[in-house]
Formats: C-alpha cells, sequence, structure tokens
C-alpha cells in the first residue's frame, strides 16, 4: 500500500536507537524509549498560505531528522509501524 501524505506533513520511518551504551552496558527493550529521529519516506506538498498560495517544505523524502517526543501519529504499513506528523514536529535535520 503507498501513502502520500497531505499538505505539510511527513510521513517517518523511526531509527533504532543503540542498544548498547559508550560504557558497553546493554539496554533491555523494557527500559528502552522511542526513538526520536527518523526518516521520512514521503512528504506531503507543503502548507497553504492564507493568500492561498502554497509554502514548499523545508524537509525532503530521505532526510534524516530529530522530532518531538510525542509528536504524530502512529500507523501500520504493510507491516511496518510508520507516524504521521505534521512539519513543524520536526527539531531538525540531521547533516552527514
Amino acid at each position: 500500500m503507498k501513502l502520500k501524505p497531505l499538505h505539510d506533513r511527513i510521513l517517518v520511518k523511526r531509527l533504532e536507537e543503540e542498544q548498547v551504551t559508550k560504557g558497553g552496558i546493554i539496554i533491555p527493550d523494557s527500559a528502552k524509549e522511542k526513538p526520536i529521529k527518523g526518516e521520512i519516506v514521503a512528504a506531503g506538498p507543503g502548507k497553504n498560505a492564507d493568500d492561498g498560495k502554497q509554502i514548499a517544505m523545508s524537509v525532503k523524502v530521505g532526510d534524516q531528522v530529530i522530532f518531538n517526543k510525542y509528536a504524530g501519529t502512529e500507523v501500520k504499513i504493510d507491516g511496518e509501524e510508520l507516524l504521521i506528523m505534521r512539519e513543524d514536529d520536526v527539531l531538525a535535520v540531521i547533516e552527514a
């Protein structure tokens, strides 16, 4: 199934956090928090301004981003858990 977000919404796949700390301590699944990093897999065309013009998105498909901890709505598509959120919920783009 393909999903195309509308307006200023994006579809994000969470990136898994490391399971071992720098000190070598293994973090069990029960103690892990949900990752706040993800990769954009789909993006809408942009937000509509009051005058009817479309404001382009500042993020694009393939960008790795950091987002709010409780941002978005979780959806399951083809067995994969994804988040649908607004562009405003993105805090930063990770540059390589």
